[in-house]
């Protein structure tokens, strides 16, 4: 199965549904709408180069759309209306390229799938408004659903949870990169992974089985194997960074995660596993304020040098393969299904 061909023929049709709630240019018909009737005067141009622009920029970078897809095929998996629910899907990525947004501005980020940060582009202010209005847009499609009130009131229980779950696992990652933990183990890291890039697969997955009507173990099931499944995701990411030849279509510099210190599966692997020596030398790269072309290798020979890309490869493949096992049984075997279990496969074997 061609998941590459499905994600790029879906991504079209994802767009199109994230323009209806954030038009590229707000006119004052679509403020009220939103925002409701103005008791004074709406600036539209003022909202345009906010919230419009810096959005879209960031959108029309492209990105997998790969959350979207995956609750459209739970929807399918689960045997639900896909077309009457479609809208539902762009609920993780739009939350998701709001992190991006303030994420950037957190790590001091240069660039973003290949163009400089929205932030560096529009200012800190305009990327953090743009982000939070990203953060809080989905609660706008549960308000406004023709969903009855006790799936509503399910939906909106998910969204808090998982977006409390984010913070919590984007604070760990900017305590450890900021050198705030003496050391992390490979358990820890994969909590902070299940509340940072897992919260929002898991999320999708959840909001798709209680849209579908799932019993509660299946709703369980599907969000612990989106949840390993965005785990298995950003494994793979952290890999490809010192890895990828192809360093357009990934859209990082190279060693981008070694720039930000940042303590990826293999960094804390190394750390765990290396001797005094090698131990110091990587800390004291990671922790650098600068980092020479140099010490970006020798912090990549580093993690080659106690195989720790081969430990982060096996471990994704672990994780994923333990989940999918859990939830096969859970599910009927039709088209959605050998999609979910393709999307899994995909993400962990990419190569962008």
């Amino acid at each position: 199965m061609d998941i590459m061909f499905l994600l790029e023929k879906e991504k079209l049709k994802i767009d199109a549904v994230m323009e209806k709630y954030f038009p590229r240019i707000y006119s004052k018909n679509s403020l009220e709408k939103i925002a409701g009737k103005s008791e004074y005067d709406y600036d539209v141009a003022a909202v345009n180069k906010s919230i419009a622009d810096p959005i879209w920029n960031l959108l029309d970078r492209g990105g997998k759309r790969w959350r979207p897809f995956m609750f459209l095929v739970i929807l399918e998996a689960l045997e639900a209306d896909v077309k009457k629910n479609y809208d539902f899907c762009v609920i993780p990525e739009i939350i998701h390229n709001g992190t991006l947004l303030i994420d950037d501005i957190e790590d001091k980020g240069e660039t973003r799938r290949g163009k400089p940060c929205v932030h560096k582009i529009f200012g800190d202010d305009i990327a953090i408004n743009a982000g939070n209005m990203m953060y809080f847009m989905p609660l706008y499609l549960f308000k406004n659903s023709n969903l009855n009130e006790k799936i509503k009131t399910r939906l909106y229980e998910i969204y808090i949870q998982e977006m409390i779950n984010i913070s919590f696992g984007q604070g760990m990652d900017i305590a450890w990169h900021k050198g705030l933990s003496e050391s992390v183990s490979v358990k820890q890291y994969l909590q902070m992974c299940a509340y940072k890039t897992g919260t929002l697969a898991r999320m999708s997955a959840k909001l798709a089985a209680i849209i579908a009507e799932a019993d509660a173990k299946t709703t369980e099931k599907v969000g612990l194997f989106a949840e390993s499944l965005g785990i298995a995701f950003q494994i793979q990411d952290d890999i490809l960074d010192v890895v990828s030849k192809n360093r357009k279509s990934f859209g990082k510099v190279y060693g981008n995660d070694i720039i930000e210190g940042k303590r990826s599966l293999m960094v804390v692997h190394t750390l765990n596993k290396a001797n005094r020596e090698d131990k110091k030398q990587l800390i004291l790269i990671l922790n650098a304020e600068k980092k020479t072309k140099e010490q970006i290798e020798s912090a990549i020979k580093l993690l080659k040098k106690y195989n720790s890309i081969e430990f982060a490869k096996k471990k994704s493949r672990e994780i994923l393969s333990k989940a999918w096992s859990r939830l096969d049984p859970a599910l009927n075997n039709n088209n959605g299904k050998s999609k979910l279990k393709a999307l899994g496969d995909f993400l962990i074997e990419r190569e962008i």
